[in-house]
């Protein structure tokens, strides 16, 4: 038998904790929960759900609270959540852990709520967090676990509110100051460029954010693990700085790359249908394009195995959106057809 616990970092979190730890205190032999500086319930929450808890003085350097979190939690499988997280599915894939062999490294489907445009959505990204004893993150911010594992997708589904308003207000600014301050002391490291422009992007400073996404990418590359996420956020910066040009020419570049990414060709439509919109004189030479695009990630259908991927459009949010170019052109035929359609996906 093998150990199991879960090793956490938490701060002001008696919102969101107890859900944390009762979705994995049936699957995991302990609870560890190290608060770095709480002045709510945090606490109090953590150790009447059984937690064992210990403190840890904030340096603003995410990696060393997390190697505390570990060495303190000393067990062979290691999960790591957040306090805004919570395990959904596929808590008995945990649970076995207990029968094996600590000798890689697991990622995790993390489901993540946001809203765009006034929408609400979610996003799905596979994340390490199950992690055997011996291994410890790097970084100050954004952290990362170092090891020489070989990693596997374990089927399990982490829920994220983090990225929902109100969490987001409450984070404002903290992330940015040690993403710059890590790169000063790191120049030129494109994931933590790639984490400075998603932070950008949130807090809408798009200009900012697109050319901190052209520095990841020339770092990265295209075919990075990441390269598929980054891609949707810097064309949807350009979007709204109405770089349309620039965004479609970088979006055909890559064309070929992504033409089984639904997500791909949702973000060409909605980047085109405001191109569009914007220059009425070249609406009829789009709109086709717009319809197909969206066709075409019906097509595809969902693909919640890509980084970044937003559950729906591969099915009913590109159905809405031809039923609604469908209405505004006066096909009520088909727009109701695919009205239809977007109902029975969602």
């Amino acid at each position: 038998m093998y150990s199991v616990a879960l090793a956490m970092i938490v701060r002001n979190e008696s919102a969101s904790l107890q859900r944390c730890l009762d979705s994995a205190r049936a699957v995991t032999d302990s609870l560890v929960v190290i608060d770095t500086g709480s002045s709510d319930d945090t606490v109090q929450i953590a150790l009447a759900a059984g937690a064992r808890v210990e403190h840890f003085t904030w340096i603003d350097d995410f990696a060393a609270a997390r190697n505390f979190a570990l060495a303190t939690a000393n067990a062979d499988w290691n999960v790591i959540l957040d306090a805004d997280e919570a395990i959904a599915d596929g808590g008995d894939v945990i649970a076995s852990l207990r029968q094996v062999a600590p000798n890689f490294v697991g990622k995790l489907r993390v489901e993540s709520e946001f809203e765009t445009d006034g929408q609400s959505a979610r996003a799905s990204s596979w994340i390490a967090r199950v992690l055997p004893r011996g291994v410890k993150y790097s970084g100050r911010v954004h952290e990362q676990p170092v090891h020489q594992f070989p990693v596997r997708n374990l089927l399990v589904v982490v829920q994220h509110s983090g990225y929902l308003p109100q969490a987001m207000q409450a984070k404002q600014g903290r992330n940015v100051q040690l993403l710059e301050r890590a790169l000063i002391e790191s120049p030129g490291n494109g994931y933590l460029l790639y984490q400075l422009g998603k932070d950008y992007a949130v807090y809408h400073r798009y200009d900012e954010a697109a050319q901190v996404f052209a520095q990841a990418d020339s770092v990265l590359g295209p075919r990075h693990s990441l390269g598929h996420d980054l891609l949707l956020r810097w064309l949807f910066a350009l979007k709204k700085l109405e770089r349309f040009v620039i965004a479609v020419e970088l979006a055909e570049s890559r064309q070929d790359m992504w033409a089984e990414s639904p997500d791909y060709w949702f973000v060409v439509g909605d980047l085109l249908l405001d191109f569009a919109c914007s220059q009425p004189e070249h609406a009829a030479n789009l709109m086709p394009l717009i319809e197909s695009s969206w066709l075409r990630c019906l097509e595809i259908g969902e693909r919640p195995d890509l980084e970044g991927a937003v559950h729906g459009r591969g099915s009913y949010l590109a159905a809405k959106n031809l039923a609604v170019i469908y209405e505004g052109s006066g096909r009520s035929a088909e727009a109701m057809r695919y009205r239809k359609l977007a109902k029975l996906a969602t």
